[in-house]
């Protein structure tokens, strides 16, 4: 990678402008300096103690070899949807059934498979580094890294809440969440009600998988956070559409708090019932924000969330803030669902 300093940049610490400029992290950064080419200046090795001046030409030993690939995902010809790609990341939309890595039983069927088979017809050297996981059942966007700066870059965003998720669900069951004490009510800015769940979330003992909303003090509990606004009800009145962001990233949090809230996602073997209308938990992951790697902010000092917007905005692209947005079409098998069941996503697809 390399990177051109302006005069903004003029007299800055390289340590500082790796560090909060390009948001490497703390174990990118060590293997760049232990990397005997790993930060070169005008094309002489120096130190993270370098006082940059305009015009100085930085490169960054970033590119994965043979030597530091992953060899234990086996690349698959599989159908692969690309949603955006540039030198630092990729968007993919993962189809239902497909799981994102793989696991015992599924070996050679799953989306880093997908992607090892077009690194390796491309003879670039594969490893996979996705912005976390879907279940297999649940589709839509994965975000992933094609570097370990770049993972660690958007590893930091995620942390420090600069990542914003949009998915959308089908729940079994008319939800009221007015009528819930645990559902606090706002006005978006684009006026719509969004209500914040926020309950603590914990792995029983021999509970497998399953997770179960707990008490604070319970061993293991952790915070989870969702917010969501109601998108519309089923011509019955027995389902309900919602697009919800998860604050927090508990596993099967979304899942989990539309069960507690007494309306589970249609055919949630876990935490409902399977459906007659479709052979999966009907939910998609709609779209991401995030920064991207390497966009210099205006300040060092702040980096601004992606705006909270409740539908994606230019979607696939990168705006003016290098804030990219991605999204993944909603699959045939849940528009279909709420086709059948009257439910209008009109407005919600770009």
């Amino acid at each position: 990678m390399t990177f051109n300093i302006t005069k903004e940049y003029d007299g800055r610490l390289l340590r500082s402008y790796l560090k909060l400029t390009l948001g490497l992290s703390t174990a990118a950064l060590s293997k760049l300096k232990n990397h005997p080419t790993g930060i070169m200046v005008n094309g002489q090795r120096v130190t993270v103690r370098y006082l940059l001046r305009e015009g100085d030409v930085l490169t960054l030993a970033e590119s994965d070899t043979p030597d530091t690939a992953t060899h234990t995902v086996i690349p698959t010809e599989l159908p692969l949807h690309v949603l955006y790609e540039d030198d630092h990341v990729i968007a993919l939309s993962k189809p239902p059934f497909m799981p994102t890595h793989p696991s015992h039983g599924h070996l050679t069927d799953t989306l880093a498979n997908a992607l090892a088979w077009r690194y390796h017809t491309e003879g670039i050297p594969f490893v996979f580094r996705p912005l976390g996981r879907l279940d297999r059942n649940t589709s839509g966007v994965v975000i992933a890294g094609k570097s370990r700066a770049a993972s660690g870059a958007l590893g930091n965003a995620l942390l420090s809440g600069l990542v914003q998720k949009r998915y959308i669900a089908l729940l079994d069951g008319h939800l009221s969440p007015e009528k819930n004490p645990l559902c606090h009510k706002e006005i978006s800015p684009e006026g719509r009600e969004i209500y914040t769940l926020e309950t603590h979330i914990y792995r029983p003992e021999d509970a497998g998988i399953r997770r179960e909303v707990c008490p604070a003090t319970a061993e293991g509990a952790e915070v989870a956070v969702t917010k969501f606004c109601i998108l519309g009800y089923a011509s019955d009145g027995d389902m309900t559409l919602v697009l919800a962001q998860p604050v927090t990233g508990r596993t099967h949090q979304l899942r989990v708090h539309f069960a507690h809230l007494g309306a589970p996602i249609v055919g949630d073997d876990i935490y409902g019932t399977p459906s007659q209308l479709i052979d999966r938990h009907a939910l998609h992951a709609l779209s991401i924000s995030v920064p991207m790697p390497f966009a210099t902010p205006k300040s060092d000092d702040h980096r601004d969330a992606p705006p909270m917007d409740w539908v994606p905005v230019c979607p696939n692209a990168v705006d003016e803030r290098g804030v990219l947005h991605t999204y993944a079409p909603i699959p045939d098998d849940m528009a279909e669902v709420m086709a059948r069941v009257g439910v209008s996503y009109e407005g919600l697809c770009p």
